[in-house]
């Protein structure tokens, strides 16, 4: 095997060598294409074939043996064996690449992977003003004032002002409820596929649908279908819960315009709706 000036394989004398042992005897003799036909077997031009040709015989892999023709008799070195060294290095690059590969994999999954970011700590008492009190279930603290209604000029005592200060426990909303968690627990979206993140119909979400949607919705199903959805499309959400709540949403939408929609029949040129036979309204004059 011949190297190239930056000792890599030269191809393109091997190509021209692999022409000539279609042409040579057994012993390596008598192999005599013209270059016309050289250049249809390998595809090289002229003047590359050419080149080729004489590097081979630099080599020592080919020797020029005479004329014929007005063509060169060439005989080529079989004595000559590869060696084994090719074949080990030939390995070693197959696994350096292999390897690098790997690598190259591993950081592209550690880049999409998402880091929470840090988590603030603040002092309770620096929080909590003078002068407000804390209910047991965090609600709003009020102030008692007098407050006069102009157009009846009556008195409305002990009417309640809400203050400033936000709420101690925020309100719980149908994705908390559906998704396990109490609002305001949840920590930063991670945007991980939905086997990792372990979705699960639960208990919560089955009543959910339930009372939102009544039994004209298969949840069974209808999970089923999201599931298979999004793995097959190797979807990523910070949310599963929350997504499947749209999934049902939609489907029970879909579901309510089908069945809205008037029964088809067939007709010249398209569709249109059915039309009940002893349905009369429609007809005038007799038509």
């Amino acid at each position: 095997m011949l190297l190239t000036d930056k000792g890599k394989p030269d191809t393109t004398a091997r190509g021209v060598l692999q022409a000539l042992a279609e042409h040579a005897h057994k012993d390596g003799g008598g192999a005599h294409p013209s270059v016309l036909r050289l250049q249809y077997r390998t595809g090289y031009d002229r003047r590359t074939v050419q080149r080729a040709l004489r590097r081979l015989e630099t080599g020592g892999l080919i020797t020029d043996t005479g004329e014929t023709n007005g063509r060169t008799i060439w005989k080529l070195a079989l004595h000559l064996k590869r060696p084994e060294s090719d074949w080990s290095d030939l390995e070693r690059l197959e696994e350096d690449e292999r390897k690098a590969a790997a690598e190259r994999k591993r950081r592209s999954r550690s880049k999409q992977v998402t880091h929470s970011a840090s988590v603030t700590v603040t002092d309770a008492a620096s929080v909590t003003d003078e002068g407000v009190t804390h209910s047991a279930s965090g609600g709003h603290a009020f102030e008692v004032r007098d407050v006069t209604h102009s157009a009846s000029g009556r008195h409305a005592l002990n009417a309640a002002l809400t203050t400033n200060e936000p709420s101690v426990q925020p309100p719980t909303t149908d994705r908390a409820d559906v998704g396990g968690h109490a609002s305001g627990s949840w920590g930063p979206p991670q945007n991980a596929p939905i086997d990792d993140d372990g979705f699960a119909l639960t208990d919560a979400m089955r009543r959910w649908a339930l009372d939102t949607f009544g039994p004209a919705i298969d949840i069974d199903h209808e999970t089923a279908l999201f599931v298979d959805h999004h793995r097959a499309n190797l979807n990523r959400r910070p949310n599963w819960p929350a997504e499947w709540q749209k999934w049902v949403r939609r489907s029970a939408k879909w579901a309510s315009e089908r069945g809205n929609r008037p029964p088809l029949r067939a007709v010249s040129g398209g569709w249109q709706p059915y039309q009940n036979p002893t349905d009369t309204s429609s007809f005038k004059n007799g038509f």
